[in-house]
């Protein structure tokens, strides 16, 4: 009986793959980085280290000074100015951000629709987005202390007969307004883009199953639309918090003190003599904004926004 043997594959050895190719970047690209780099370090880096610096001392922005620690940064613990601002500045955000994101969603689920003239209406509700904050917040501060409370006393409605921006209960929904008004332009243009994005077969095949109007927005739209939704969401509420100029024209941070954001307070130290103080205000007000830049950037990077 004749023994048959199966022969052995000998192993195939694999080629090295290349090398891969190295990318020379020309110095000529660095020599026009270079002006940029120095303008953003010397105006912006050099401060900011300077400040967060300072905050650790007594200083009132000029003269001596002296080290203090971390006393600056726990008084401010107990500081219900301080306290104050960063209840107002959070809670105005927050409510804002629904206001702005609701409105624009809606504004750009119906100017993406088929109907007539959505291009010159598209133009007409960006005009806020490019008019200067502070022109219109001096132009609604007339509004609503002179033109609204004569309407209301023409009609007889008297909770308008007095300006809300005198009413410390009733002031901060002027400032909600007019921020939401200003910032619905840019937040409708990603909706619009993200609306635009979305495949028109799959509502034709949802209305050839049935589908309502409603149906599709829920089960097609939002969901398609849940990486527009925490982008904006998320760059809203960065911007919120860093609210300035619309308060400085309608309110002044009043009545009283009732409506003083966080970067007002900020900026009182300067002409108050609590420099150092307010300078470790914005190193915490700093460190909250980095915080929220960086769940952005990982937020963005998760829906494929952002490299």
């Amino acid at each position: 009986m004749a023994l048959t043997t199966t022969p052995v594959p000998t192993p195939t050895v694999q080629a090295p793959l290349p090398p891969r190719p190295t990318r020379r970047v020309d110095r000529t690209h660095y020599l026009f980085l270079l002006p940029a780099v120095a303008a953003f370090t010397l105006f912006i880096t050099l401060p900011a280290a300077m400040g967060i610096f300072f905050s650790f001392t007594n200083s009132v922005g000029y003269g001596e000074w002296d080290f203090v620690g971390f006393a600056n940064y726990a008084l401010m613990l107990t500081d219900p100015a301080i306290l104050a601002s960063y209840g107002f500045t959070l809670g105005f955000a927050a409510v804002t951000v629904v206001v702005t994101n609701l409105i624009a969603f809606l504004l750009a689920v119906g100017l993406t629709s088929r109907i007539r003239a959505r291009v010159f209406l598209r133009a007409v509700f960006v005009i806020p987005m490019v008019v200067s904050a502070i022109i219109i917040a001096y132009v609604f501060n007339f509004l609503f202390s002179k033109s609204l409370p004569a309407a209301a006393q023409a009609v007889g409605f008297g909770p308008l007969e007095e300006s809300i921006l005198a009413n410390p209960d009733l002031a901060w929904l002027s400032i909600v307004l007019v921020t939401a008004w200003q910032a619905i332009p840019g937040t409708m243009l990603i909706y619009i883009a993200g609306l635009v994005a979305i495949p028109r077969e799959l509502y034709e095949a949802s209305s050839l199953d049935g589908a309502s109007a409603w149906q599709q927005i829920r089960t097609i739209t939002l969901p398609l639309m849940a990486g527009y939704v925490v982008i904006n969401v998320i760059l809203t509420f960065k911007n919120f918090l860093n609210a300035y100029d619309v308060i400085i024209g309608l309110t002044g941070g009043g009545p009283g003190t009732s409506t003083r954001s966080v970067a007002m307070t900020i900026f009182s130290g300067f002409d108050t003599g609590d420099y150092a103080y307010q300078m470790a205000n914005a190193t915490i007000f700093f460190l909250i904004a980095l915080a929220i830049a960086m769940i952005q950037l990982r937020l963005m990077r998760g829906k494929g926004q952002a490299r």
